[in-house]
């Protein structure tokens, strides 16, 4: 078992190898603060080793981020391969990178201890972990979060399925629903899994979930989802499996509240709320097992409300599981609150932030409008210094590419209400100059920035 579950890991590695590497180039190539390991964290049934990164600026009670490796991976390669640090040093939250100590470097995500809460396996090592920054480092407790990648995507969705009473929400990159590869061993391989071959009604996914912890009734952490089309290694058919297990367990429609694209390949669809989604979802056209893409941490971070912004509440569950038989294994979602027609000749206010390290930069814009009458249908205008290019976007086209450029909504955000406001970003290269653009207007209309 062992010898195979090597050669699969290998398999594993090689598809997001490639990957990771071309990451490992847009991420700081230093970082004034450091990664840590840390010994001695508390119990550890897994063996698992724990990494700490603390940027030099956090808040008194900073939130805390999980970030798992994917099979053959290790905690500093993931910290050093993805964005998500120098996310950390721009917005002042904390980041464990748990490593893995299983055959290939792979988590345990398909034993009895591992999908249970509490258990005796791997799940069980991170929340020492957390429980650790907690005691240490002040972290709060309100504000803990889950990613990762592959065979961390698979961990992702256990540790939100095990803890729901400690994780507030997931973001998983090309991961496979809870218990789908479950086989009895810790050093399981599930192929039928793998190949996207395991189906089951959206009941049965949820109550895998609520079998974890049969006791807990509280409110159950939001999740996001990452899978591409092309992906060979974890079928893209478990992308579909997640998103009827997380709406069932979260209590909203298999019906998506809002379809988009973002980034030109990006199929975003949201459930639950068209702005703060329970589910929120992101198919990638023609993309196979090596995501996270450029790009995509940031969109993480602010489902997590790290970024600044405000993310809702945890979901609470419904008040008793939805029968089988139903016809509809979910309710329907509260419709959005509906916005009056206007033009975009009111005030209008922008703020942003650039987070920039050797030749590239992230860029988080928010456009609020101060105008008495809705705004449906937006674009924003503004320069961008000479030598920045931008490479990606999210929650917004961006044309051109460089100098003068207009940022248009998607689909599901072209409505600023009055005293509403909205949100996008983008990646881009710059040569040297990395400040933030200028001569921002809203739909024709000078904007005040600060």
């Amino acid at each position: 078992m062992k010898k195979r579950t090597r050669a699969l890991a290998a398999v594993l590695s090689a598809a997001v190898s490639a990957a990771f590497g071309l990451l490992i180039a847009l991420a700081p190539s230093a970082h004034a603060a450091s990664l840590v390991q840390i010994t001695n964290f508390g119990s550890n049934p897994g063996n698992s080793k724990m990494y700490l990164y603390v940027p030099n600026n956090v808040p008194a009670h900073p939130a805390i981020l999980v970030a798992a490796h994917y099979c053959t991976g290790t905690g500093p390669g993931f910290y050093s391969g993805t964005e998500f640090a120098s996310l950390a040093d721009r917005y002042g939250f904390i980041i464990i990178y748990p490593d893995a100590n299983r055959s290939g470097q792979c988590w345990d995500v398909s034993s009895n201890g591992a999908l249970t809460h509490n258990g005796n396996s791997d799940p069980a090592d991170i929340v020492s972990m957390v429980q650790y920054v907690e005691q240490h480092n002040n972290g709060d407790s309100s504000r803990v979060y889950f990613t990762g990648a592959s065979s961390g995507a698979m961990l992702t969705d256990v540790m939100l399925g095990d803890y729901p009473d400690v994780f507030k929400a997931g973001a998983a990159f090309m991961g496979v629903p809870f218990h789908c590869f479950y086989t009895g061993t810790v050093d399981g391989w599930n192929s039928a899994c793998a190949n996207g071959q395991v189906s089951n009604t959206p009941q049965a996914w949820g109550d895998y979930v609520r079998g974890a912890d049969p006791g807990y009734s509280g409110p159950r952490p939001r999740v996001q989802l990452w899978h591409g089309t092309a992906d060979t290694t974890l079928n893209y058919n478990n992308f579909g499996e997640e998103i009827k297990q997380w709406t069932n367990v979260l209590g909203v429609s298999q019906t998506p509240s809002s379809t988009g694209t973002v980034n030109g390949s990006w199929t975003h669809t949201t459930y639950g709320s068209a702005t703060d989604p329970a589910v929120d979802a992101y198919s990638i056209a023609g993309v196979g097992h090596q995501l996270p893409l450029s790009g995509m941490a940031a969109i993480a971070i602010h489902f997590f409300g790290l970024d600044g912004s405000t993310p809702p509440p945890p979901s609470s569950p419904p008040a008793s599981p939805t029968p089988s038989n139903s016809p509809s294994n979910s309710p329907s979602p509260s419709p959005s609150p509906s916005q009056s027609s206007g033009g975009g000749s009111g005030a209008c206010h922008v703020s942003d932030s650039v987070s920039a390290w050797n030749t590239g930069l992230t860029e988080n814009i928010t456009i609020t409008n101060n105008s008495t009458s809705a705004i449906n249908g937006w674009r924003l205008g503004f320069t961008l210094p000479s030598g920045q290019t931008v490479v990606s976007a999210w929650n917004a086209t961006i044309s051109p590419a460089s100098g003068s450029v207009t940022a248009t909504n998607v689909s599901y955000n072209a409505a600023i209400p009055a005293g509403g406001n909205t949100s996008f970003g983008f990646q881009a290269n710059h040569t040297g100059n990395a400040a933030a653009p200028t001569g921002f207007t809203l739909n024709g209309t000078a904007c005040s920035v600060g």
